[in-house]
């Protein structure tokens, strides 16, 4: 008797690791490989008048797929920004705690914008801010360090509500220059 009870103790363990990896690889991570532009959509903000151009070039940095976001960032006609945006499988990060993106840059300062389920008008998100050197780092963002754009959102961003990201060159009148290998929730 004892022997059967160790060995059912040992399979819900095993059971309990196993739907433990099985979760943590379901988590969204992305490498932009196979069609990222599939998945990955370029924003400006012309769709709204202002006059800021950019392109994303999905293209291989030392064999390895990265995806560039390029171009000019100009306020003017109330306008200033670029972005990619991705969606969010409804479920895929609900025990996520952060973000995580390995990028290279021109030394500027890039914003990861996140939406959930309650952001239902085009200027409401979660932002952080990250900044970039010439050399490749992983960055790591938690959903505490987002802040609300509106105040009809809640105080943080819940990883059950995600729907969507964007890697945003924001803000201000500058040139970017970003590369991004990875993007994943942890």
């Amino acid at each position: 008797m004892h022997y059967i009870r160790q060995l059912l103790w040992s399979s819900c363990l095993s059971l309990g690791l196993i739907a433990s990896s099985m979760a943590e690889e379901s988590m969204m991570i992305d490498k932009f490989d196979a069609q990222p532009e599939l998945r990955w959509k370029y924003f400006s903000d012309q769709v709204m008048g202002g006059v800021s151009q950019g392109r994303a070039e999905f293209e291989a940095e030392q064999g390895a797929p990265v995806v560039r976001l390029s171009g000019q960032v100009s306020t003017a006609n109330n306008g200033g920004f670029i972005q990619i945006r991705r969606d969010i499988a409804k479920g895929s990060v609900d025990s996520a705690t952060g973000v995580y993106l390995t990028v290279r840059g021109n030394g500027q300062l890039y914003y990861l914008h996140l939406r959930t389920s309650r952001s239902l008008m085009p200027w409401q998100y979660y932002q952080a801010s990250f900044q970039t050197s010439e050399q490749w780092q992983t960055i790591q963002l938690p959903l505490s360090a987002f802040e609300r754009s509106s105040s009809w959102l809640s105080k943080s961003p819940k990883a059950s509500s995600l729907r969507n990201l964007g890697i945003v060159a924001f803000g201000r009148d500058h040139i970017a220059d970003l590369e991004i290998a990875e993007i994943g929730f942890y």
